[in-house]
């Protein structure tokens, strides 16, 4: 019995060697189809954390500078063109009134002696250069027995004893005003009752 034994203590120790053996292979096939023994198979293609974010950062400083370069650009643009607009906006203004001052050049150059006709003549270029800057959108502050507004007068007296009906009204204008589109341009000097 003592060989029996012998031998399946033999046998057994083969069977322990051949499963360690198979351990041993199973666990380098393991290693070999881990996470790490693959990333260093593809680290080549793998790029290192830090030089992605490099990469990242030099890519938005070049969108930034691009964006900042393009904003600024765009300053000068308008820049110029409210520079144009400004230099280049009162031509509107100067071409419409022209004719205006041919009408009194014509007028002066006219020798006539008689005042009616004169007179006459200066009413028609009065209207056409009150015509003219209605086009422009500058019309008359209406000031004929209206209450006072500070936003459309300024009051230059204070006329006393003018009754409880002319309290607060304007009573004469000394200086006419004037607004563009709605916005006033010249308050209206005037005279209110007290």
């Amino acid at each position: 019995m003592s060989k029996e034994k012998k031998i399946n203590i033999e046998d057994g120790n083969q069977e322990e060697e051949q499963l360690e053996q198979e351990a041993q292979e199973n666990s380098a096939q393991e290693e070999s189809e881990t996470p790490e023994a693959q990333g260093n198979a593809e680290e080549p293609e793998e790029k290192d954390p830090l030089e992605e974010a490099n990469e990242q950062i030099a890519k938005l400083k070049d969108q930034l500078l691009r964006t900042v370069a393009e904003f600024e650009n765009y300053k000068k643009r308008t820049l110029k063109e409210k520079t144009e607009l400004i230099l280049n906006g009162g031509e509107k203004t100067i071409t419409a009134i022209l004719p205006v001052l041919d009408d009194f050049e014509r007028a002066l150059a006219n020798e006539s002696d008689d005042p009616k006709a004169v007179k006459e003549g200066m009413e028609l270029i009065f209207k056409k250069f009150i015509k003219t800057l209605e086009n422009l959108g500058v019309k008359k502050i209406d000031t004929d027995g209206k209450d006072f507004d500070v936003d459309y007068h300024e009051a230059i007296a204070m006329v006393p004893g003018m009754g409880d009906e002319k309290k607060g009204k304007v009573i004469d204008c000394v200086q006419t005003g004037y607004m563009m589109h709605d916005k006033v341009i010249r308050h209206a000097k005037v005279a209110v009752g007290q």
